[in-house]
């Protein structure tokens, strides 16, 4: 939808689609689709949910046995983001790079956009 031919939406680390295919592994999932919503206390915050069926008008992203599907309201957000997933001493969990993020909150939960 909002893609450049012959480059991908979004990159993932071997670490991120690793962690994607295990998930996908889980109950005979098709992969995870990645989204953004409004909320949090710099307005936006990702959204990951288990896929059993493919969107037509998702964008996917296939790396290393991972696959990842892009909801069609969240493109334009999300490209050229590099997903990676991390693990430390407290938390583990999914992070995403993105080169369209002007601010994010303290936590890190949520995310502003430049205005488009």
């Amino acid at each position: 939808m909002f893609g450049i031919p012959g480059k991908q939406a979004v990159t993932i680390t071997d670490r991120a689609a690793g962690q994607i295919a295990k998930l996908m592994a889980k109950d005979g999932h098709q992969g995870l689709r990645i989204g953004v919503k409004k909320g949090g206390c710099a307005g936006m915050e990702y959204t990951m949910d288990y896929v059993t069926e493919v969107d037509p008008n998702d964008e996917v992203v296939e790396e290393a046995g991972a696959r990842v599907m892009i909801a069609p309201m969240a493109q334009m957000f999300l490209f050229g983001t590099q997903i990676d997933y991390e693990v430390s001493l407290l938390e583990s969990g999914f992070r995403f790079n993105n080169p369209n993020v002007t601010e994010a909150c303290g936590c890190g939960e949520s995310i502003k956009f430049a205005d488009m």
